[in-house]
């Protein structure tokens, strides 16, 4: 193939395709299995002066114990919205105000409370493999362009075939990756 105009980024479909998986482990990191953490709040975005803006921009995230975690938040207009955005989360914890201190008691996880995060999880995953499912799309696309400017049968086929064997690889990931988080939030 002598024309670049033809080429398929492969590499860079796969590098996409990678950063839905590190997306989906930053997720799931968030999950945590009974113990506080402020990456737990990293998923979560508060609209903030009229854009999406994730919540240690907008105060102070400590862990002063185990199971508590505490945001300082530093714009008094701004607690009504990040306690919204905390309530509407999915991670089943009900914030309690303390002036513009909003404090997340991290409950014991009951057996109701870990299938609870198992959905949410489950959610996350899904997420990524729709993120993957996308950039295949893409991938596509541009071997439809790259026939339309001369890309033959044979190449078209080889290059439709790669990118579906890294979507399957991605997708598999995906799976195990959930599969591994949920067996870890169901250990008792």
């Amino acid at each position: 193939m002598a024309d670049n105009d033809l080429d398929i980024d492969l590499d860079d479909l796969e590098r996409r395709m990678e950063g839905a998986m590190n997306a989906l482990r930053t997720e799931l990191a968030s999950l945590r299995t009974g113990r506080a953490s402020g990456s737990m709040l990293e998923p979560i975005v508060v609209d903030a002066y009229g854009q999406p803006t994730p919540i240690n921009q907008l105060g102070t995230v400590n862990v002063p114990e185990p199971r508590m975690v505490t945001i300082n938040v530093w714009d008094k207009a701004m607690v009504g919205k990040v306690e919204k955005a905390i309530r509407e989360s999915g991670l089943g914890i009900n914030p309690q105000l303390n002036g513009t201190i909003i404090m997340l008691p991290i409950p014991e996880l009951n057996q109701e409370r870990r299938a609870q995060l198992t959905k949410v999880a489950a959610q996350y995953a899904e997420h990524a493999r729709v993120a993957v499912r996308n950039v295949r799309r893409d991938g596509m696309d541009q071997i439809k362009k790259a026939k339309a400017a001369g890309l033959s049968e044979d190449d078209q086929k080889m290059y439709a075939d790669e990118v579906q064997v890294l979507t399957d690889k991605a997708i598999a990931a995906v799976d195990k990756v959930l599969e591994g988080k949920q067996q870890e939030i169901m250990q008792v």
